[in-house]
Protein backbone atom coordinates (compact mmCIF):
# COMPACT_ATOMS: atom_id res chain seq x y z
CA UNK A 1 0.00 0.00 0.00
CA UNK A 2 2.92 2.15 0.83
CA UNK A 3 4.14 2.07 -3.19
CA UNK A 4 0.75 3.16 -3.93
CA UNK A 5 0.96 6.16 -2.02
CA UNK A 6 4.83 7.04 -3.01
CA UNK A 7 3.65 6.30 -6.96
CA UNK A 8 0.21 8.74 -6.34
CA UNK A 9 2.82 11.71 -5.12
CA UNK A 10 5.47 10.87 -7.24
CA UNK A 11 3.53 11.44 -10.30
CA UNK A 12 1.40 14.41 -9.26
CA UNK A 13 5.26 16.19 -8.09
CA UNK A 14 6.63 15.13 -11.45
CA UNK A 15 3.59 16.18 -13.53
CA UNK A 16 3.69 19.44 -11.54
CA UNK A 17 7.30 19.75 -12.94
CA UNK A 18 6.50 19.11 -16.61
CA UNK A 19 4.00 21.90 -16.52
CA UNK A 20 6.16 24.34 -14.45
CA UNK A 21 9.04 23.43 -17.47
CA UNK A 22 6.11 24.36 -19.74
CA UNK A 23 5.36 27.46 -18.65
CA UNK A 24 8.73 28.85 -17.53
CA UNK A 25 9.83 30.41 -21.24
CA UNK A 26 7.01 33.20 -20.60
CA UNK A 27 7.33 34.75 -17.39
CA UNK A 28 5.23 37.66 -18.12
CA UNK A 29 2.21 35.64 -18.87
CA UNK A 30 2.42 33.02 -16.48
CA UNK A 31 4.55 33.84 -13.54
CA UNK A 32 2.41 32.97 -10.54
CA UNK A 33 1.24 29.64 -12.21
CA UNK A 34 4.98 28.46 -12.65
CA UNK A 35 5.83 29.41 -9.62
CA UNK A 36 3.23 27.70 -7.81
CA UNK A 37 3.33 24.59 -10.09
CA UNK A 38 7.15 24.77 -8.69
CA UNK A 39 6.35 24.96 -4.83
CA UNK A 40 3.50 22.36 -5.21
CA UNK A 41 5.41 19.99 -7.38
CA UNK A 42 8.45 20.53 -4.16
CA UNK A 43 5.37 19.83 -1.68
CA UNK A 44 4.21 16.15 -3.36
CA UNK A 45 7.84 15.37 -3.63
CA UNK A 46 7.95 16.21 0.08
CA UNK A 47 5.16 14.18 0.60
CA UNK A 48 6.20 11.01 -1.66
CA UNK A 49 9.27 10.98 0.65
CA UNK A 50 7.59 11.10 3.83
CA UNK A 51 5.10 8.04 2.48
CA UNK A 52 8.09 6.07 1.48
CA UNK A 53 9.91 6.97 4.91
CA UNK A 54 7.08 5.85 7.12
CA UNK A 55 5.28 9.46 7.73
CA UNK A 56 1.32 8.60 8.85
CA UNK A 57 0.44 12.29 8.99
CA UNK A 58 0.98 14.09 5.80
CA UNK A 59 -2.19 16.95 6.75
CA UNK A 60 -0.10 19.56 8.33
CA UNK A 61 -1.13 22.95 7.53
CA UNK A 62 2.34 24.36 8.84
CA UNK A 63 4.55 23.43 5.62
CA UNK A 64 7.27 23.94 7.72
CA UNK A 65 6.30 20.93 10.10
CA UNK A 66 6.22 19.01 6.73
CA UNK A 67 10.14 19.96 6.09
CA UNK A 68 10.82 19.64 10.10
CA UNK A 69 9.44 15.39 9.55
CA UNK A 70 10.94 15.08 6.24
CA UNK A 71 14.46 16.07 7.85
CA UNK A 72 13.74 13.98 11.08
CA UNK A 73 12.68 10.92 9.06
CA UNK A 74 16.17 11.41 7.17
CA UNK A 75 18.45 11.96 9.94
CA UNK A 76 16.70 8.39 11.52
CA UNK A 77 18.00 6.63 8.67
CA UNK A 78 21.23 8.03 8.98
CA UNK A 79 21.00 10.31 5.85
CA UNK A 80 23.35 12.64 5.36
CA UNK A 81 23.04 14.94 2.67
CA UNK A 82 20.00 17.47 3.71
CA UNK A 83 20.60 19.66 1.82
CA UNK A 84 17.25 19.34 -0.31
CA UNK A 85 15.24 20.02 2.48
CA UNK A 86 16.37 23.65 2.98
CA UNK A 87 15.79 24.56 -0.11
CA UNK A 88 12.40 22.91 0.54
CA UNK A 89 12.01 25.42 3.52
CA UNK A 90 12.90 28.43 1.21
CA UNK A 91 10.32 27.01 -1.53
CA UNK A 92 7.30 26.84 0.74
CA UNK A 93 7.99 29.76 2.67
CA UNK A 94 7.50 31.63 -0.38
CA UNK A 95 3.93 29.94 -1.32
CA UNK A 96 1.74 32.33 0.13
CA UNK A 97 3.43 35.24 -1.17
CA UNK A 98 2.78 34.08 -4.15
CA UNK A 99 -0.49 32.39 -3.72
CA UNK A 100 -2.21 35.11 -1.52
CA UNK A 101 -0.38 38.44 -1.23
CA UNK A 102 -1.17 41.65 -2.79
CA UNK A 103 2.79 41.33 -4.01
CA UNK A 104 4.02 41.80 -7.09
CA UNK A 105 6.33 39.21 -7.85
CA UNK A 106 9.37 39.85 -10.44
CA UNK A 107 10.44 37.65 -13.26
CA UNK A 108 13.53 37.16 -11.13
CA UNK A 109 12.14 35.95 -8.10
CA UNK A 110 9.90 33.70 -10.08
CA UNK A 111 13.08 32.22 -12.07
CA UNK A 112 14.78 31.95 -8.47
CA UNK A 113 12.14 29.66 -7.21
CA UNK A 114 12.19 28.04 -10.64
CA UNK A 115 15.57 26.76 -10.39
CA UNK A 116 15.15 25.71 -6.72
CA UNK A 117 12.23 23.49 -7.38
CA UNK A 118 14.29 21.91 -10.13
CA UNK A 119 16.69 21.31 -8.06
CA UNK A 120 15.10 20.38 -5.27
CA UNK A 121 13.39 17.76 -7.78
CA UNK A 122 16.72 16.27 -8.45
CA UNK A 123 17.73 15.97 -5.19
CA UNK A 124 14.61 14.36 -4.29
CA UNK A 125 14.73 12.09 -6.99
CA UNK A 126 18.24 11.20 -5.98
CA UNK A 127 17.42 10.63 -2.06
CA UNK A 128 14.17 8.47 -3.27
CA UNK A 129 16.21 6.16 -5.42
CA UNK A 130 19.01 5.99 -2.63
CA UNK A 131 17.16 5.11 0.04
CA UNK A 132 15.19 2.21 -1.75
CA UNK A 133 12.25 3.79 -0.82
CA UNK A 134 9.46 1.29 -1.86
CA UNK A 135 7.28 2.60 -5.10
CA UNK A 136 10.27 4.84 -6.03
CA UNK A 137 10.82 4.22 -9.97
CA UNK A 138 11.50 6.16 -12.96
CA UNK A 139 8.91 6.97 -15.28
Amino acid sequence: MVAVQVRHYLIRARDFLKGMNLMQDDLNEFGYSTALLGIHGSLSYCDALRTGLGSKNLSFDDHSRATDELKALLAARKYERLQGTDRLRKLLGKKSRIAYSGDVVDANEIKQIVQHAFRFAEWAEETGKRLKIEGWRDE
